[in-house]
């Protein structure tokens, strides 16, 4: 796959802090459609790796591209054309959640009634008139995932989006995400939880200590090293057990 054909392609990533080299070398692509992974325990270097493939950090060395341009120099025309949930939700004080996806979606030039559609299609219009600080965690993670939905991206970005949220929380999330690839979008998520990466995702790329360790559908790395788990794939590509 050539760069240009690829959603985002990534070669020899790199970013250091102080005396951390939080990327070192990664290097993947992702295809159009397809739901990624980047999985790994905290601390390996998901969010930082999104965070350059996203714009929003200058790489010491190496390239990323989304949708046939660099991320870096930041490029505003793909704005547009991206959807990012940060792994915090940051929503605007004080606003009730009708209120906080209407702004967002002013942003964009995106009408009310897109915005009142997006609110509906997250599960939250009996939620509409609550303030954003009063809801659960899993109803503000939909309420996040719906403000970057809303002016209708290609590409998604999701950062940990299901990090603290109770299992049924955590499943209702999930389905909401399966029914957004539905929709031909193509998702990028950052995970360390073995599950979600099992159950979401068409490939993933296991990362540890800022590498890419091996990239795949989840059954077939494991069927490739013969094991039984993912955990187990982790275990062999680095000697460590695994640990969220």
């Amino acid at each position: 796959m050539t760069l240009s054909s690829a959603a985002i392609a990534v070669s020899k990533l790199r970013k250091r802090y102080g005396d951390v080299q939080a990327v070192d070398g990664v290097s993947f692509e992702v295809r159009h459609g397809e739901f990624f992974g980047i999985l790994g325990p905290n601390g390996a270097g998901k969010t930082t790796t999104l965070e350059l493939v996203e714009g929003l950090r200058e790489p010491d060395g190496g390239r990323a591209e989304m949708l046939g341009s660099p991320s870096w120099p930041r490029d505003t025309r793909l704005l547009s054309r991206i959807g990012v949930q940060l792994q915090t939700s940051a929503f605007f004080e004080k606003l009730t959640a009708r209120e906080q996806i209407r702004t967002f979606a002013s942003l964009y030039g995106v009408g009310a009634a897109r915005a009142d559609t997006m609110l509906e299609r997250v599960g939250l219009t009996e939620k509409a008139g609550v303030r954003v600080d009063k809801l659960s965690g899993g109803q503000a993670q939909r309420l996040s995932l719906a403000c970057a939905l809303v002016h209708d991206p290609e590409l998604v970005f999701l950062d940990e989006p299901t990090t603290g949220l109770d299992p049924q929380a955590r499943h209702n999330l999930w389905d909401l995400l399966r029914d957004i690839q539905a929709d031909g979008r193509t998702v990028v998520l950052t995970t360390h939880a073995m599950d979600e990466a099992e159950t979401l995702c068409d490939r993933v790329a296991v990362m540890d200590r800022g590498r890419i360790l091996r990239t795949g559908p989840p059954r077939e790395l494991r069927d490739e090293l013969g094991a039984a788990s993912l955990e187990d794939v982790f275990l062999q590509l680095t000697g460590r057990e695994y640990r969220e």
